[in-house]
C-alpha cells in the first residue's frame, strides 16, 4: 500500500491538522496515512494537554490510519534528534512520502536546502562556533551564517515550521531514505499566534491551548477551530499543564545533589547552581522559567531540561537510547492501517509493540517512566499509559471533511 507519513503532536488536534491530513493524502495519492506522534511530553518540553491515547483517537477519527508513538528520548529534543527519530520511524513503517506543513517552499526546495547545508556542514559548524553569542538564539545565528555562506539558500529558517521541515529533509538525506517530501502550505493563523481570531476556522495550537486553559474558556471560539470530537475531549477531560508538575519539579531540584543535577541530560555547565537558587524563590512554573530565561536559554530549551530533571535522566542514559529506534509502540489504527501493519511487520528490523509486558518494556523503558510521571498530574482520572493498554481499533469510515 502506498503510504504517506506525517510527524505530529496534536496538542490538541484542530482543523488545521485535519486539513493537512486530507491535503497530504490527496496530493500524495496515498492509500494509508501514517502518523508518528509525540507521547505525553512534547518537543518544546511541555506536557500534552490530553494524553496520547485521546490524541491518537482524535487523529484516527479525522484522517489518520495508523498512529505510532515517538519515544520520549526523541520527542523531548531539539529539532535534530526529534527529526532523526521521526524520520527513522516513518522509514521503518515503509512510507513513500513525508508530508509536513511549511510557511513557504516546496518539497524540492527543502530537499535542495538540506543538500546544500550538508555540502557545507563543516564550514557552517565552524562559523557557528565562532559567532554564537549569548545575545542571540541558535536559529537566528545559524540563519545569518547560512545566508553568508550559501546566498541562494532556498528557505527561510526563521519560520518555525520551515525549521522543522528543513530538519526532516536533512534526516531524509542523512538516513538515505527514499521518501519524497511534500509540503502543505500553512493557511490562516500563524504558528505563534496567541489568540483565536473571530470568524476564522483555523487557529494555532498555542491559541487553542491558551483559550482552553484560561479560567473562563470561551467554548464558542474554540468550537470554531476544532472538530466536535476535540471540543468534547477538551470540555470533559482534565487538561494538563506544567502547573500540575511544578511541585514535583521543585522538590526534585531541591533534594538532588549538585553533582547529580549537573549530570542531567541537557544541563549546561554551571546552570545547576542557578536552578537551585531560583527554584527556592519561585512558586509557579511560569515564574521559575521567567527568572531563568535568557536569549540563549529559551523557554523551550529550559522546559526540555525540566522534563529530564523530573525523569532523573543523565546525559549518558538518554544519549545511549537515541542511536537507533528500539521498538514501535502502536497507539491505534483503522482497517487500512491494520492492513498496512500486517503487510510490513515481517520486514521490520524492530518489534511492533502492541502489548507492553516484561519483555517489550525493555524497548520503551523511558517512555513508560514518562507515562508514570504524567499520571501524577491527576492520578484519579489518568489511567495507566502503557501497561494493560492495547491499540485503539478505529474500524470505521472517516467522517466527511
Amino acid at each position: 500500500m502506498k503510504a504517506c507519513g506525517v510527524i505530529a503532536e496534536y496538542n490538541p488536534f484542530h482543523n488545521g491538522h485535519a486539513y493537512q491530513l486530507k491535503k497530504a493524502k490527496d496530493r500524495s495519492g496515498a492509500e494509508v496515512m501514517v502518523v508518528v506522534m509525540s507521547g505525553n511530553f512534547l518537543q518544546r518540553g511541555e506536557p500534552a494537554m490530553l494524553n496520547k491515547w485521546v490524541r491518537a483517537q482524535l487523529a484516527l477519527q479525522h484522517g489518520a490510519d495508523l498512529v505510532v508513538e515517538l519515544p520520549i528520548e526523541y520527542s523531548v529534543q531539539p529539532a535534530d534528534f526529534f527529526s532523526k527519530g521521526s524520520v527513522a520511524i516513518l522509514d521503518l513503517l515503509k512510507c513513500d512520502t513525508l508530508s509536513f506543513g511549511s510557511e513557504t517552499g516546496s518539497g524540492a526546495d527543502f530537499y535542495e536546502a538540506a543538500r546544500q547545508y550538508l555540502e557545507h556542514e563543516d564550514t557552517l559548524d565552524e562559523q557557528f562556533k565562532n559567532h554564537y553569542q549569548q545575545q542571540s538564539t541558535y536559529a537566528h545565528t545559524m540563519g545569518v551564517i547560512i545566508k553568508q555562506i550559501i546566498p541562494d539558500f532556498p528557505i527561510d529558517l526563521n519560520q518555525p515550521n520551515n525549521m522543522l521541515g528543513f530538519s526532516y529533509a536533512r534526516e531524509v538525506i542523512k538516513q538515505n531514505s527514499g521518501m519524497d517530501l511534500l509540503t502543505i502550505q500553512r493557511k490562516g493563523s500563524q504558528h505563534s499566534d496567541k489568540r483565536i481570531a473571530r470568524h476564522d476556522q483555523t487557529a494555532s495550537g498555542t491559541a487553542i491551548r491558551q483559550a482552553a486553559l484560561s479560567q473562563q474558556p470561551v467554548w464558542e471560539d474554540i468550537a470554531a477551530v476544532v472538530p466536535n470530537e476535540t471540543l468534547h475531549e477538551l470540555k470533559t477531560n482534565r487538561l494538563i499543564s506544567w502547573d500540575d508538575f511544578f511541585a514535583y519539579l521543585k522538590y526534585t531540584i531541591t533534594v538532588t545533589p549538585l553533582e547529580e543535577l549537573a549530570d542531567v541530560y541537557l544541563m549546561e555547565k554551571g546552570l545547576e547552581y542557578r536552578l537551585k537558587k531560583v527554584v527556592a524563590h519561585s512558586f509557579s512554573m511560569e515564574e521559575f522559567l521567567t527568572k531563568l530565561k535568557t536569549k540563549q536559554l529559551t523557554w523551550a530549551r529550559l522546559q526540555r531540561l525540566c522534563v529530564y530533571i523530573l525523569l532523573k535522566q543523565s546525559k549518558q542514559s538518554v544519549l545511549s537510547k537515541v542511536n537507533d529506534v528500539r521498538g514501535l509502540r502502536v497507539l491505534g489504527f483503522t482497517s487500512k492501517g491494520q492492513q498496512h501493519l500486517s503487510q510490513i511487520k515481517h520486514e521490520s528490523s524492530v518489534p511492533f509493540i502492541t502489548n507492553v509486558n516484561q519483555k517489550t518494556s525493555e524497548q520503551m523503558d523511558l517512555t513508560i517512566l514518562a507515562g508514570n510521571v504524567y499520571q501524577l498530574a491527576d492520578q484519579k482520572s489518568i489511567k495507566s499509559q502503557d501497561y494493560k493498554r492495547k491499540p485503539i481499533k478505529f474500524i470505521d469510515i472517516h467522517p466527511s471533511y
